[in-house]
């Protein structure tokens, strides 16, 4: 007597809850850059000589509209030094 072997082996049983569907491709877009909120300003430093030599003025301006955010020294500062009756020290009250 012969035997016989079969080359193929038996599957196993599958049901269809098991079977997993390849899912199609994801298509991905190049990123989107949102412009900036128009709420925050546009600012640049610029810094000015003074009328006198070797006083700087330092301003933080607004691009878009040109308005002036911060400047340091302050005005009142700049007016008060160039007055005849100010002398070094008059900003600060050092006594009480």
């Amino acid at each position: 007597m012969e035997n016989k072997l079969s080359a193929v082996a038996a599957l196993p049983e599958v049901e269809l809850a098991q079977v997993v569907k390849p899912s199609p491709p994801v298509r991905r877009s190049a990123p989107v850059r949102e412009p900036p909120p128009a709420a925050e300003p546009d600012l640049r430093l610029v810094i000015e000589e003074s009328g006198q030599a070797g006083i700087f003025v330092y301003k933080t301006i607004d691009r878009r509209t040109g308005e002036v955010i911060l400047q340091l020294p302050r005005a009142e500062v700049l007016k008060m030094r160039d007055a005849e009756a100010y002398e070094a020290g008059a900003v600060i009250a050092t006594q009480a």
